[in-house]
């Protein structure tokens, strides 16, 4: 799997019509991306206050939100957009359902890590996911340049700003970190493999499989944990159908549908921002005091996305 391959923008030739409108174009779409980020970055900033709202166990809620979503996703998929689900090919098929699967066992490894390490640390290790997907991309043969390194490198020192991280040497704890640290894995592999499938299918096509999969798979893991898959009260599944339509369709789908053209090492290094944005969250719905860190720590990871962009539109140049 590879990261999506851009197309150089052309430079405009003078005194020739419309010969900078490919360049124009392509700032256009880019800034739209973009715009779509911001979107399903606040998008996935509200689950972990949803979820700490909902009285309802953490897996079955995971579970919810993707069958949910499934549910919404398939009049449209289904009807409207039949003929792209027939013309995805093996392959795309098979690595959106691979992608399912580790989106699946990204849930699975991190949701069980909240209780079993501090939630401080279990955030800062699951946020290295940009760290992983540059890794990742280092070894596939790609050379990300130094300025995606230290811009990754400074978004994740902001986390870590906010979250702080207590290295206990508890076993339990220690189990905990572990977990938090390969959810981390299963969310850069999940990036990827998505960047991949959307260099030839649609943004429908692609979360349909994706989501449907990876409901099926948290069944599974609801059921052979025992986690109730109902008899919760109307509010409680007000915020997952909350949590559907805005951590799910808009943060999780907008996320797939911008990584083609933004790639996995910014998509993934933007999503840092999900830390403090869940924390200002949290403030003004939860009634939560913001830590002292937060803005602080915002800044910096904002400053680390700024600079990996800037190596982005530096190779596009």
């Amino acid at each position: 799997m590879t990261a999506p391959q851009s197309t150089s923008a052309a430079l405009p030739v003078p005194g020739i019509p419309g010969a900078d409108q490919p360049h124009t174009e392509a700032a256009a779409s880019r800034g739209a991306d973009f715009t779509l980020l911001a979107v399903a970055v606040a998008g996935v900033s509200m689950s972990a206050p949803l979820i700490a709202a909902t009285a309802a166990p953490a897996l079955a809620i995971a579970f919810w939100r993707n069958a949910m979503a499934v549910g919404v996703l398939s009049p449209v998929a289904l009807w409207r957009h039949r003929a792209e689900l027939r013309g995805m090919g093996r392959r795309a098929l098979t690595l959106s359902g691979c992608a399912g699967l580790v989106l699946a066992l990204h849930f699975g490894l991190w949701l069980p890590s909240l209780t079993m390490t501090s939630v401080a640390t279990s955030t800062a290790l699951v946020t290295t996911t940009p760290i992983w997907t540059t890794l990742i991309l280092r070894l596939r043969g790609h050379r990300p340049p130094a300025l995606v390194w230290a811009g990754t490198a400074l978004a994740v020192v902001g986390v870590l700003i906010l979250t702080g991280i207590d290295m206990s040497t508890d076993t339990r704890a220690l189990a905990g970190d572990a977990l938090a640290l390969a959810a981390g894995l299963a969310a850069a592999v999940y990036m990827l493999l998505g960047a991949e499938v959307r260099r030839t299918a649609t943004t429908t096509a692609y979360t349909f499989v994706c989501y449907s999969t990876t409901a099926v798979a948290l069944l599974g893991a609801c059921l052979v944990s025992g986690s109730a898959l109902g008899g919760y009260d109307g509010k409680s599944w007000l915020k997952i159908a909350a949590l559907t339509v805005v951590a799910q369709l808009l943060g999780h789908s907008l996320l797939n549908r911008v990584v083609r053209g933004l790639g996995p090492s910014t998509t993934s290094t933007a999503i840092l921002l999900e830390t403090p944005g869940a924390a200002l969250i949290a403030a003004l719905w939860l009634g939560q005091t913001p830590p002292a860190a937060a803005y602080p720590a915002l800044g910096v990871i904002l400053t680390g996305l700024a600079l990996v962009i800037l190596a982005d539109r530096r190779k596009r140049v």
